[in-house]
């Protein structure tokens, strides 16, 4: 039974805006744990990654502020870069309905500085990781004095990253009295032990979400013929977008040459990128501009993208845990995914671990290559624009779609999704009205200010 979000006590604002949000029935987890949330009541929480939590604790937060209160209320503590970007956003959307509302990410890979800068002018919200976090802290740049809830997200993830001695540290400077919340897709020792530091005594409510349909075959490739299995698997099957592991960042970047030498459009994201470098490419894949994304593990985590066709493990993974964590990417939100893993000789034993964990009798299979295999798939309909402008110069979602709609003359159905951080934005839209777009764009003023539009390659 699928309950609508009018039966929450929530204001008439946040209604109209979960409604313009298209949130009308709330997810297994939003009905199991909003009621509670809303009560300022501790919760820790398994659910897996997809399942609506952050819709779920971002509406409680967001219910929760203090209008009239100076510094920070909530704090959003992520395993990964992209997770924080994503949880924020997310709240910036859950809270557009109230007026001058600040939602701050603090994370690793970006300055210190503008962070600083940012922090000194205040913020309602805090969204970032651990380490981060507790440097501020440390520096006195960051004040939790007035801190009212405080949110653990995908716990395991956040230890299997080593933040177990900032998340103490955080620990033992926010409020004693505090909301606390915990999400944890798995609960290891490591996770009930921090459960425990965050002084949560209740039991685990572990929520059933939608079933994942995903389809899984394994199959036996040499190490040096990767590149080729996935090309004829792309070309074969044509899926609109595909998210490709490599245990490590050499691995990933050589990989991501490969399946553009074989003629497709591939990308990849991996720890030793910069986070401007990081958004361009998550970006142009959500846009659909790119359809291949290769990635890591450490980069990949958290990742939450929408109507993802296929995984494909090109490394099988060290840890069947962190196998589930992986197909778990596509296939959300009861929809259907695939998911493919390449098996190099000798790794029969992964496949064994993975069969154990999910109780299930998965076989190798010998990969069969088709005439035909290598001709190249059609170039993308979609390119993404960048614009060097974001928040900070007052631009927004709606400000692009509308100069790209009521200026240049697309139709909505031509604008694919829209990207805004602090400096800088990304637009997906029609190839073949990019470069009408371009030239429209970079001779008009948006919200009073003329920006730079180029098209991304």
């Amino acid at each position: 039974m699928t309950l609508p979000f009018t039966t929450l006590s929530l204001s008439s604002g946040m209604q109209k805006n979960l409604l313009s949000l298209s949130y009308k029935t709330m997810t297994p987890v939003q009905a199991a744990t909003l009621g509670p949330l809303l009560e300022g009541e501790d919760l820790t929480v398994q659910a897996e990654t997809g399942s609506g939590k952050t819709a779920a604790f971002g509406i409680a937060l967001v219910h929760r502020l203090k209008l009239g209160c100076a510094g920070p209320q909530g704090l959003v503590l992520c395993p990964t870069r992209e997770l924080a970007e994503q949880v924020a956003g997310e709240l910036r959307r859950l809270a557009r309905h109230l007026s001058n509302i600040k939602v701050l990410t603090l994370c690793g890979g970006a300055y210190v500085k503008p962070q600083r800068a940012s922090l000194a002018h205040g913020a309602h919200l805090i969204v970032g990781t651990p380490g981060r976090v507790e440097q501020h802290l440390r520096e006195g740049t960051l004040d939790l004095n007035g801190l009212s809830s405080l949110v653990l997200d995908e716990a395991d993830r956040m230890l299997d990253a080593g933040f177990s001695e900032s998340l103490g540290a955080i620990l033992a400077k926010v409020p004693q009295k505090r909301q606390t919340l915990l999400f944890s897709a798995t609960f290891p020792e490591s996770v009930v032990s921090l459960k425990d530091a965050a002084g949560l005594c209740g039991e685990v409510l572990r929520v059933e979400t939608l079933t994942n349909e995903i389809t899984q075959r394994f199959f036996a490739v040499s190490e040096g013929g990767k590149a080729e299995v996935i090309a004829s698997l792309m070309e074969r099957f044509r899926p609109d977008s595909v998210l490709c592991f490599c245990n490590t960042k050499l691995r990933c970047r050589a990989l991501a040459e490969a399946l553009c030498d074989h003629g497709f459009s591939a990308l990849a994201l991996h720890g030793g990128m910069d986070q401007k470098e990081r958004h361009e490419v998550l970006a142009r894949f959500e846009n659909g501009s790119t359809p291949i994304l290769v990635a890591t593990d450490v980069a990949a985590r958290g990742l939450d993208i929408s109507g993802l066709a296929w995984v494909i493990n090109a490394d099988f993974a060290f840890d069947p845990e962190v196998h589930v964590h992986r197909i778990g990417r596509t296939g959300r939100a009861g929809e259907k995914g695939a998911a493919f893993t390449l098996m190099e000789p000798g790794e029969g034993f992964r496949l064994d671990a993975v069969n154990k964990l999910m109780g299930a009798d998965f076989k190798t299979e010998l990969f069969c290559f088709e005439e035909a295999a290598f001709k190249p798939s059609g170039p993308s309909k979609v390119v993404t624009l960048s614009i060097n402008g974001g928040r900070k110069s007052k631009l927004r979602p709606g400000d692009i779609l509308g100069a790209l709609t009521k200026v240049a003359g697309l139709e909505g159905s031509e604008v694919g999704r829209i990207h805004c951080f602090d400096t800088y934005s990304y637009v997906g839209v029609a190839k073949d009205r990019a470069e009408e777009a371009v030239r429209v764009l970079s001779g008009k003023r948006i919200k009073g200010r003329r920006f730079i539009v180029r098209i991304h390659t």
